[in-house]
C-alpha cells in the first residue's frame, strides 16, 4: 500500500510530512470529496471485507467509495502513516423513528491528537450530517462548519455527536429518506465513548448489516458524495442534490427521480463510480438501522 497512490485517489497535492492540524483538514475535506458513501457492493452481490488491505484495493485501485468502517479504517490507516496520533472509536448512530441509539457499535470514527489537543474525525458519514473539518474535543461549545453548526456534548463519559441545521427549500417532489428523516433543528446524530476500539470490534455490525433483512443498507442502495458547495445522494432511483446556505440561512433542495437505464451514466457522472458489475437499486419501505 502507497500513501502516494491514497493522495492521487483524494486527489491531495499537500505535505506528506507535517502532521499539523491545517494538513488534517486539508487530508479529510479531499477525501470526502474525492470517496462516496456507499453500500453499493450489497447490490452487486459483492462481499464487504474490512480487511485494510481488501479496502484499499476498492477504494484506492477501483476508485470504489465505502461504508464507515471501510473509508475511517482506510483513514486511519493514512492519518498513522503519515504520524499522526490516532485511535479508533466505536459510536451508536441514532434513531429517529425509534428515537433512540443504536444498541451496537454501528459507526467507526476517529480520535486525532494533534499539538495536544484532541479532535474527533469522521470522514465517512455521508449526507447532510458529514463534519467537513475535524471537531475539536471540547464539550458544550457550538463549531460552525459549511454543512451546518455541529455540537459536542459530554454526558458522564459518553459523547453526543448532534447537528444543528438550517431551514430547507425544496425544489422537486420531497420524498422522505433516511438522509432526511430527523426534521428538528438540532437532530441528534450518533454518540460515542473515548474507549480505543480495534477494527475486529466492528466485524459483527460489518457482516450484520450486508446480510439482516432489516439492514438500512439492504432494503435502501445509498450513495452520497460531498461537494465543494453541498452534497448529492442518490438513494435507489431517487437522486437529491443539497446547496448548502442557497440564500438566507437556507439550505436548497431538489429531487428528481433517475430512470434505471440512466443508473450506469449517473453513478459515473455524478459520482466518478465504475461498479463493474450488475446493480440493482433499491428502495424499500421506511427507516431502518440495526
Amino acid at each position: 500500500m502507497d500513501m502516494g497512490d491514497y493522495f492521487s485517489r483524494i486527489h491531495y497535492n499537500g505535505s506528506s510530512e507535517k502532521c499539523d492540524h491545517q494538513t488534517l483538514k486539508d487530508i479529510l475535506i479531499h477525501h470526502i470529496r474525492a470517496v462516496p458513501f456507499e453500500g453499493l457492493s450489497i447490490h452487486c452481490e459483492e462481499a464487504i471485507d474490512l480487511d485494510i488491505e481488501a479496502i484499499y484495493k476498492k477504494i484506492v485501485w477501483k476508485g470504489r467509495g465505502g461504508w464507515c468502517f471501510e473509508q475511517n479504517h482506510l483513514l486511519f490507516w493514512a492519518l498513522k502513516t503519515m504520524g499522526y496520533e490516532v485511535t479508533m472509536l466505536g459510536a451508536n448512530v441514532y434513531l429517529p423513528l425509534q428515537q433512540m441509539y443504536s444498541s451496537n457499535l454501528s459507526h467507526l470514527v476517529l480520535k486525532v491528537v494533534v499539538d495536544g489537543r484532541a479532535y474527533l474525525v469522521d470522514g465517512s458519514y455521508g449526507s447532510e450530517y458529514q463534519m467537513w473539518e475535524p471537531m475539536l474535543l471540547i464539550s458544550g461549545r457550538d463549531q460552525p462548519q459549511v454543512p451546518g453548526t455541529f455540537r459536542l456534548t459530554a454526558i458522564n463519559g459518553v459523547w453526543h455527536f448532534d447537528k444543528v441545521k438550517r431551514k430547507q427549500y425544496v425544489l422537486g417532489d420531497k420524498v422522505p429518506d433516511f438522509d432526511l428523516q430527523d426534521k428538528a433543528e438540532c437532530c441528534k446524530v450518533y454518540r460515542f465513548t473515548l474507549e480505543e476500539r480495534m477494527i475486529e470490534h466492528f466485524l459483527p455490525m460489518n457482516s450484520l448489516l450486508q446480510t439482516s433483512p432489516e439492514s438500512l443498507f439492504r432494503k435502501k442502495s445509498y450513495c452520497s458524495l460531498q461537494l465543494t458547495n453541498g452534497v448529492r445522494a442518490l438513494v435507489g432511483l431517487k437522486f437529491t442534490e443539497m446547496k448548502y446556505n442557497h440564500k438566507d440561512n437556507m439550505d436548497l433542495m431538489e429531487f428528481t427521480k433517475v430512470k434505471e437505464e440512466e443508473m450506469e451514466m449517473i453513478l459515473r457522472e455524478k459520482f466518478n463510480l465504475i461498479l463493474g458489475r450488475t446493480f440493482v437499486p433499491v428502495n424499500i419501505g421506511g427507516i431502518y438501522l440495526l
